[in-house]
C-alpha cells in the first residue's frame, strides 16, 4: 500500500498550509531561512522537501550541493521545475525513509521540518547516522487540541495521515539525539494563528565542539 504522502496532491497540501488560519507554509519558510544560514556549510539535505518551500532563499554560491529528499515523485518533479536557478546544485532523491536498504549521501547540514512525526524517533536516528551531518535542524509541531491537522476545507485530504503520524516531544527528541552524539545547540518557537506552535531545535555533533 502506498504511503499516505504519496496520494496527497501538492496543491492541496500547499493551499491548506498557507491558509490564513493555518499559516504553516509562511512560518516554515521563515524558519527555513534561519536553518539554511545558521552555520557555514557547503552541503545541505532537506528531508520532506515537497515543493521546495524555502529554497528561494538559496542564491548562487550559497551551497555546492542541496539534496531534496521526498517520498512523492510528483512533489520532487515540481520542486525541480520551480527552481531552475539551482540546476547543478539541487539534487532530488526519491526515497522512503522507512524502507529497507536506505542509502543517502553525506551532507554537512540536515534539515527535517514536520517530518519526524511521520517516521518516528528510531527511523530518524537511522537517517542521521547515514547522512553524518555536523548540524541537524528540526521543526516539530506542538498541538493545542487533539487534532494534528488544522481545520480547513482541505481537512479530509489528509485523513490517511493518521496511519503514520506520531506525536513528537521536543524533550524526548533531545534525549534521542544525545544517544547518537548530537547535543542541543538552540531552540526557538513560532506561534501559529490557530494556537498551535512550531518548535525549531538545532543540534550539533559532539565532534564539532
Amino acid at each position: 500500500m502506498l504511503n499516505p504522502w504519496e496520494s496527497i496532491d501538492l496543491s492541496d497540501y500547499e493551499n491548506h498550509m498557507s491558509l490564513d488560519n493555518v499559516g504553516q507554509l509562511q512560518a516554515l519558510n521563515a524558519l527555513m531561512r534561519e536553518q539554511l544560514f545558521s552555520h557555514e556549510v557547503k552541503s545541505v539535505m532537506i528531508l520532506g522537501v515537497a515543493g521546495g518551500n524555502g529554497l528561494e532563499h538559496i542564491k548562487d554560491g550559497n551551497f555546492e550541493r542541496v539534496y531534496g529528499v521526498d517520498i512523492n515523485r510528483a512533489y520532487l518533479a515540481e520542486c525541480e521545475r520551480r527552481f531552475p536557478s539551482l540546476s547543478g546544485v539541487l539534487e532530488i532523491i526519491c526515497a522512503d525513509l522507512l524502507g529497507d536498504n536506505l542509502k543517502l549521501p553525506h551532507a554537512e547540514l540536515l534539515i527535517a521540518d514536520l517530518l519526524i512525526e511521520y517516521i518516528g524517533y528510531e527511523c530518524f536516528k537511522k537517517v542521521v547516522k547515514l547522512v553524518k551531518p555536523k548540524y541537524v535542524s528540526c521543526v516539530i509541531q506542538i498541538n493545542t487540541d487533539n487534532s494534528f491537522v488544522s481545520d480547513s476545507p482541505y481537512l479530509h485530504k489528509f485523513d490517511r495521515l493518521d496511519e503514520v503520524h506520531c506525536q513528537i516531544c521536543s524533550e524526548e527528541l533531545t534525549d534521542v539525539m544525545r544517544e547518537i552524539d548530537y547535543i542541543q545547540d538552540s531552540q526557538t518557537e513560532a506561534a501559529l494563528p490557530n494556537g498551535k506552535k512550531l518548535v525549531k531545535t538545532d543540534f550539533l555533533n559532539r565532534s564539532v565542539l
